[in-house]
């Protein structure tokens, strides 16, 4: 029946995790596209597909014209939007990246040679705040592409897993991730021998992944990485299954689509013929640009030989020309494990690391790894620059934000210049997501943090060249990183030889062995565990051996970059005279309304006499940022003045009382609620410059002792000296002296 609603559903079952349940539905929604398909995810998030195709192709193109649009709707989360107009405007991040993620595995599954335009659009109508929808788009995607009628070898299964308290679990929520050590979506389809075919993989480590492990968890190295891997294929298969049986009610024959391919194959005969040997010399010229030219110049050749006998094909010429190409440069890394600039499989190219590389910024570092150079600048400001956030999903602002640009003098050539592309934002956030887990808290390092990494020359993984970059600029900028990262960008090129497929992987690939391989993936991490992973790959399947070894040399290449970079850096620079200072003071709650004055007069005056910028949290936690230290501290000053009078302050003595002892010293009380560390360096000047084995010994808990404040950190944590009554005596006689 036309009007006929069919259903389908995948039941996930997460052990101790319960189950969870996606729903698909087609023949109520969007009719008249070609396909149109919901998928709900228990029933409380709702997500519609719709896949429509141009009835006549576009011959003229000599690409695969699939565009895919995710639309977030305010109303899915029962908000109504932000902006001047109180409608949705352009595209969020995290739609930009959902579109992606459906794009990747879906664009390789279409017919080779297709021509008609074909849009994907997913419109998020419902949305659980505690669920994430891009997994959920990525199977209603597959879904109504399955039903279009298209030539399309779907279905693909997408799904996010996440290692919490060590088992994977699938379509986690957002409270769960909380408890997650790493994080991953995987998308993938069923091959006739049952076997599950990875086809994308997005992945990344937590903030709080450093903690997890520091507290027992199982550290996400490349061997746990693999095993989430497998761990997922069978939440796919159950996906794929799904969207198989909607498919055999619902979808629609494969209709009639011309195909237009390449070339013909007496075009690549001929140009074999013609060209081949001089290619092949070609191909083994290092330098990238020497090589290009080259390049250019057999090609004009191979045009002036052929055109006579091909006249009206020179564009199936061009891409016979690139074939020819992609299986000499396949063939001698399969055969010489020598690749085209000469360097054998596992090699790096030259690396270069500098910091402080632009005056004036609060931090830089230019990293280079062949013709591969990025710039990184990291600017530092108030927490109150935070990027907030207008979207469906529950956080609502942005601490460290990092924005990546690709202009097109990067590769010697001219374009557009202005708003970033999708790639673009693709690639910040796969670098941002590599650097997040390593970054100081907001307790610790109270600022905004926004890093740009300037794409100034290209040729190979530009994104993990950003991540180098920035591990250096931020810490000449003098951001406390738990631990340094670098990236790397790692190739695949299998061939079958003599019935049995082999595999060759590739360290740090070039442009061209990236778009001439078979797979490429890029990781980061520090030099324990993997902080991020991507990867695309067009083979059916890849063996776990293959990959683990993948993995594991991609590892060996970012210890060595990771040595190169601590050359240059290796721990947090001074911060930037030119970068604010920013100061934390913690007031009680009910003073937090004397502090702001009545219609904000207080804090506007403060403001106004210190020059300080000033923020105030929900909790009494007021940051204090200013460019010049001694405005930070006269604003801190004025503050404790009304919100904590009794506020000891730099120089001042009290007699105190031991309340607590470390292996590291005392903690001292010397007002109600306000303790400060005597640490054993100092409690030595009271056993009389002595070794202090137990400080017990020397200040048990309960005893009193005279103790002068020296220093009141940027968080108001307090470092004690004692006074010993012989060397008070013995500055007294010294002032005496200089009297007379």
């Amino acid at each position: 029946m036309e009007n006929e609603t069919h259903y389908a559903e995948a039941v996930i079952d997460n052990g101790s995790f319960g189950t969870r349940t996606i729903r698909f539905e087609t023949g109520r929604l969007a009719k008249q596209a070609a396909g149109s398909a919901v998928a709900y995810l228990d029933d409380d998030t709702m997500v519609l597909s719709a896949t429509t195709a141009s009835k006549k192709p576009k011959e003229n193109l000599d690409f695969f014209p699939l565009t895919v649009d995710v639309e977030e709707r305010q109303y899915a989360a029962g908000k109504i939007p932000g902006s001047f107009f109180r409608r949705e405007g352009r595209p969020s991040e995290d739609a930009i990246l959902t579109c992606r993620l459906i794009d990747r595995p879906l664009r390789p599954s279409f017919k080779k040679g297709l021509r008609n335009e074909i849009q994907v659009v997913a419109t998020i109508m419902a949305l659980n705040p505690d669920h994430l929808y891009d997994v959920v788009a990525i199977n209603a995607a597959s879904a109504s592409t399955q039903l279009a009628g298209l030539p399309f070898s779907g279905p693909i299964g997408g799904v996010r897993v996440a290692l919490i308290n060590g088992q994977w679990v699938a379509f986690p929520t957002h409270t769960e991730l909380e408890d997650a050590v790493f994080d991953m979506v995987v998308a993938g389809r069923v091959l006739e021998d049952g076997d599950v075919a990875i086809m994308m993989v997005e992945a990344e480590a937590t903030e709080k992944t450093i903690a997890l492990v520091a507290g027992g968890a199982e550290a996400p190295t490349e061997e746990v990485v693999a095993a989430g891997l497998d761990a997922a294929k069978p939440f796919i298969e159950v996906l794929v299954k799904a969207q198989a049986d909607l498919a055999a009610k619902a979808a629609k024959p494969t209709g009639e689509f011309p195909v237009f391919l390449d070339y013909q194959d007496d075009v690549l005969e001929a140009l074999t013929a013609a060209v081949k040997s001089e290619l092949s010399q070609a191909l083994t010229i290092a330098g990238k640009q020497d090589r290009e030219a080259e390049l250019d110049r057999v090609k004009e050749i191979a045009a002036e030989k052929l055109l006579p006998q091909f006249e009206g094909r020179e564009k199936e010429i061009s891409a016979a020309y690139r074939s020819l190409t992609k299986s000499l440069v396949r063939e001698r890394v399969i055969k010489d494990k020598v690749r085209i600039d000469g360097r054998g499989v596992t090699d790096i190219r030259t690396l270069a690391a500098e910091v402080e590389a632009i005056p004036r910024v609060h931090g830089s570092a230019l990293f280079e790894r062949g013709e591969t150079q990025i710039l990184g600048v990291t600017t530092l400001n108030m927490l109150r620059m935070e990027q907030q956030l207008d979207t469906l999903s529950p956080v609502t602002r942005k601490r460290y934000m990092h924005n990546y640009n690709f202009p097109p003098y990067s590769v010697g050539e001219t374009g557009r210049v202005g708003s970033p592309k999708r790639r673009e934002i693709g690639h910040g956030a796969l670098a941002e997501r590599a650097i997040v887990p390593v970054l100081p808290s907001r307790e610790d390092f109270p600022y905004a943090i926004r890093q740009v990494s300037e794409a100034l020359g290209s040729n190979g993984s530009t994104s993990m060249g950003s991540v180098c970059a920035s591990t250096m600029s931020l810490l000449n900028a003098g951001v406390p990183l738990k631990a340094p990262v670098a990236g790397i960008a790692m190739g695949l090129i299998s061939q079958e030889i003599k019935g049995e497929t082999h595999y060759v992987a590739l360290t740090d690939i070039l442009g061209a062995e990236d778009a001439f391989g078979d797979m490429d993936f890029k990781v980061a991490g520090t030099k324990e565990f993997v902080t991020a992973l991507q990867l695309d790959t067009k083979l059916d399947g890849i063996p776990a051996s293959v990959l683990a070894a993948a993995l594991k040399q991609a590892r060996d290449a970012r210890l060595h970059i990771l040595d190169v970079m601590m050359e240059a850096i290796d721990t947090p620079d001074e911060m930037s005279p030119n970068a604010p200072r920013i100061i934390t003071v913690k007031i009680p709650v009910d003073k937090i309304g004397e502090v702001i004055g009545p219609k904000g007069k207080m804090i506007n005056q403060i403001q106004e006499d210190t020059g300080a910028e000033i923020t105030i949290e929900d909790d009494g936690t007021i940051y204090i940022g200013a460019q010049v230290g001694s405005q930070a501290e006269a604003a801190r000053a004025t503050i404790n003045s009304i919100a904590n009078p009794t506020m000891p302050e730099v120089g001042e003595r009290y007699l105190g009382t031991v309340v607590k002892t470390t292996t590291f010293g005392a903690f001292v009380s010397l007002l109600p609620g306000k303790d400060g560390l005597l640490h054993i360096s100092q409690i030595r000047k009271l056993a009389g410059g002595k070794r202090v084995e137990n400080v017990e010994d020397v200040v048990a808990v309960g005893s009193k002792v005279q103790v002068e404040i020296a220093e009141i950190d940027s968080r108001g944590k307090l470092s004690l000296i004692p006074v010993i009554e012989g060397e008070e005596n013995a500055e007294d006689d010294k002032k005496d002296d200089g009297d007379k």
